[in-house]
């Protein structure tokens, strides 16, 4: 008891003492306090008003809305449907990102940048790209289905269409997790029982394989949070296949039942954030054995045909279909009419030069508006998470983590239900897309913030702060300097997630302020494809020529970018 006492007296003066430490910096103070308040504004509170949102029947505390949505055939459909496709792509996903992890790190084959830079494409175009060049290969009027098969009643829409655009999609998340993991492993471990005479397919099956379970768990749970969450493919081609995501959108917006739309929002948070957790705590925390950092020497690599040939002709023929996919969106714009003129035609960038660069000015503005803010911001927190102690600490650090794994239709209708009535009334505002490109994209920044400040020593710092320094001195005087790559590689990656956002946008956009992805979805929606695909090529420029002229200027300014996230 009198241990217990005294371990609570310890903690609460160091809390006072950390309080007084800070008090002495105003800078710092007023940081932490401004910080607290935008993330508890706009990621917290939006939730809050969700779940309470759910509650409340005609001004009454009650369970009606669950009950109304659980009665109803179709909820406990759209359900399994949600995990069902989850499932299904989790596991084809990441059986090929592990394949192409595997030719990465283990096998001597041929075009190993190709294979790398097609793997990691999809990160860094419109989620919906592929959705739209799956219907141009087997819509109704697609190439391959009507074109060269003759076939009029193809249906690419609905659950099979799914999983094939969701795995091209999300692959490359389970790739580039599992690659650094095959790269880490120790090769002493497999060359000895090479030497006791183990066949390589033995050392598979029992060191590498085994050693990876923990990973490829990860990436499986990882992929399916991205899969549940997906919101702008299932609305693209899911046809009668609903997912929770898209009915969030059509109860809420669609019915003008906010109730309902709010109360399947908490489903699909609950399954989110339970996975994500269960990813982070549980899985995430298993131990690699020989994957504890660096292998101790270069790994020889296999050059076994019988196993480099299969392997090879697999990961190529996936990334030749991957590229034909990219490919056939501007070939679309340049169409005059899909599946019945294929002559070459202007008329689709015509049509947006003279109508349609509203949506182009503005996600190009808000996108550059947004880039800067978040940068700075992810890197604020970080630095508030890993080299200072304060009240709310923990609070900041699990929320952010959080953010993660909220889906974009649940954040976008609790921004519409947060921020539609006084005192802060910004919907329909350029300020909630900025905030809301920020919030998407600031937990990456974050995360790649921490890790690189958890490699830098801090004495470096506190040599600066014993010296006189305020905290806003060392931050901007010798933190930034060096995290860096982290920094800049937080800024490309907001950049080009704000350009290609959707979820969270599509109940933000207004006729003050529409967006390319929003006007996209619009024009597939319609059925003008070619528009669709004209726009798509735009936004794939734009994003290629300013995270290109990034890159081209912090490589002049001497600012290593080879190992900046997408």
């Amino acid at each position: 008891m009198i241990e217990k006492v005294s371990y609570k007296k310890i903690k609460l003066k160091t809390e006072v003492d950390n309080i007084k430490k800070n008090m002495r910096d105003p800078v710092l103070m007023i940081t932490i306090i401004g910080v607290l308040i935008v993330v508890f504004l706009f990621i917290l509170y939006p939730l809050i008003k969700i779940f309470m949102e759910s509650l409340y029947y005609k001004n009454e505390l009650s369970l009606y809305h669950y009950t109304k949505i659980f009665q109803m055939s179709s909820t406990k459909e759209i359900l399994w449907n949600t995990i069902y496709l989850g499932i299904i792509v989790s596991v084809i996903s990441t059986v090929i990102g592990f394949l192409f992890a595997y030719a990465s790190a283990y096998l001597k084959i041929r075009n190993k940048r190709i294979f790398n830079a097609i793997a990691i494409l999809p990160m860094v175009s419109p989620p919906f790209v592929i959705a739209l060049s799956t219907i141009l290969l087997f819509g109704r009027n697609g190439f391959i289905t009507r074109g060269i098969l003759g076939m009029r009643e193809a249906n690419v829409y609905g659950l099979n269409g799914l999983v094939l655009v969701q795995t091209l999609t999300f692959f490359p998340v389970a790739y580039l997790l599992l690659v650094g993991l095959l790269k880490s492993i120790d090769p002493s471990v497999e060359e000895a029982a090479r030497d006791l005479g183990a066949s390589r397919g033995e050392v598979f099956k029992s060191i590498t394989l085994p050693l990876m379970v923990p990973g490829l768990a990860n990436a499986f749970l990882l992929v399916f949070i991205q899969s549940i969450a997906d919101f702008s493919n299932p609305m693209v081609i899911g046809g009668n296949y609903t997912t929770l995501a898209v009915q969030i959108y059509l109860q809420g917006i669609g019915n003008y039942d906010m109730g309902g739309g709010t109360a399947l929002a908490i489903v699909l948070l609950i399954i989110s954030t339970t996975v994500f957790m269960v990813q982070k705590y549980y899985i995430g925390k298993k131990s690699y054995i020989t994957v504890t950092g660096k292998a101790s020497r270069a790994r020889e690599l296999i050059d076994t045909p019988k196993i480099t040939r299969p392997i090879y002709w697999i990961v190529l023929s996936m990334s030749v279909f991957v590229g034909l996919m990219y490919i056939l969106v501007p070939i679309g714009a340049f169409i005059r009419l899909w599946g019945a003129d294929y002559s070459f035609s202007l008329n689709h960038f015509k049509y947006v030069f003279n109508l349609g660069m509203k949506p182009i000015k503005d996600t190009t503005l808000l996108a550059l508006a947004a880039t800067p803010l978040s940068g700075i911001l992810a890197m604020i927190i970080a630095f508030l998470i890993v080299r200072k102690k304060f009240i709310g600490k923990s609070f900041l650090e699990v929320t952010t983590m959080l953010a993660l794994a909220i889906p974009g239709t649940v954040i976008g209708l609790g921004y519409v239900l947060s921020y539609n009535t006084k005192p802060l009334v910004l919907t329909g505002t350029a300020t909630i897309l900025i905030i809301a490109f920020i919030m998407r994209s600031m937990p990456i920044g974050i995360r790649s913030g921490i890790a690189a400040l958890q490699q830098i020593d801090p004495s470096i710092e506190e040599a600066a702060n014993v010296l006189g320094a305020s905290s806003s001195k060392v931050f901007t005087s010798v933190t930034i300097p060096m995290i860096r790559p982290a920094f800049f590689s937080g800024l490309v990656y907001t950049f080009v997630r704000s350009m290609t956002l959707v979820s969270t946008v599509i109940f933000l956009v207004s006729a003050r302020y529409n967006l390319l992805t929003a006007a996209i979805m619009n024009q597939i929606d319609v059925g003008k494809i070619g528009v669709a695909s004209a726009y798509s090529t735009i936004l794939i420029i734009i994003v290629a020529v300013v995270v290109w002229t990034m890159q081209f200027i912090l490589s002049k300014l001497g600012i290593d970018t080879s190992d900046m996230e997408g």
